[in-house]
């Protein structure tokens, strides 16, 4: 198995902090002080968390588990739109490394169909907590645990690719402070693997809203054109995909 090495991963101006096992990277970064970027990579988490609370399967060294802070000064409204600013950069910098990956609404990282990774942003006295967590060694038996298909990096370097996400993160935040979304909104949407199709989306009260994908609006919200007319969800999950 290959170990996490803080000094492998080493970025300047950032933090670098490995541990063997923690609850969750976001809640545990949240309990230092934070005053500049700093990333802590663990190799196993107890307690890993997806969006609105769903637990995130992360086996010791089987895959990628890392947090990154940073202090935000964009106003509170638009920091709704992080996990997308953090998708793009992830997206990037796995293509860079030859991973055919794309980017479902509003965090996930799939190959094809199937899930490779998931983005949790948290914010809190203006600074933002970045997790990711990406599927890497596979995992015998996770597909029927989780009742979905699951997509595997199945590489052995995973200081360097923690490395290379990070540091297409700090690009994207630096843009995100100067530019807010708009700087990466059209690669975003160049990159949405549900392009041009038509959705389910499962809102936050737990309705179906059904149309056609529309890209995203200004702040990050996905438009869906329904027969009742242009519809745009900032709560939800797109839980279908196919041609009209």
């Amino acid at each position: 198995m290959d170990k996490l090495d803080a000094a492998a991963i080493a970025l300047p101006g950032v933090k670098v902090r490995v541990v063997a096992r923690c609850s969750s990277t976001n809640t545990v970064i949240f309990e230092q002080p934070i005053d500049g970027p700093v990333l802590l990579a663990a190799e196993e988490q107890s307690a890993g968390r997806g969006r609105r609370g769903r637990r995130w399967h992360s086996p010791r060294g089987a895959g990628i588990t890392f947090s990154l802070a940073a202090p935000m000064r964009r106003p509170a409204r638009e920091l709704v739109a992080l996990p997308l600013v953090a998708g793009v950069a992830l997206a990037r910098a796995l293509r860079a490394l030859g991973v055919q990956v794309a980017l479902k609404w509003p965090n996930d990282l799939v190959v094809g169909e199937a899930k490779l990774g998931g983005i949790l942003v948290e914010t809190r006295a203006g600074v933002a907590v970045i997790g990711a967590g990406i599927n890497c060694h596979r995992v015998p038996g996770l597909e029927d645990a989780l009742g979905r298909r699951v997509a595997f990096l199945e590489r052995t370097d995973r200081n360097l690719v923690i490395r290379s996400l990070a540091q297409s993160l700090m690009v994207s935040l630096r843009e995100f402070e100067m530019r807010g979304f708009e700087a990466a909104r059209n690669d975003w949407q160049a990159m949405d693997a549900h392009a041009g199709l038509r959705l389910r989306v499962r809102l936050a009260d737990g309705k179906v809203l059904s149309g056609m994908n529309s890209g995203l609006a200004a702040d990050g919200a996905l438009r869906v054109l329904t027969r009742g007319g242009l519809r745009e969800v900032r709560s939800g999950r797109v839980v279908s995909a196919g041609a009209a």
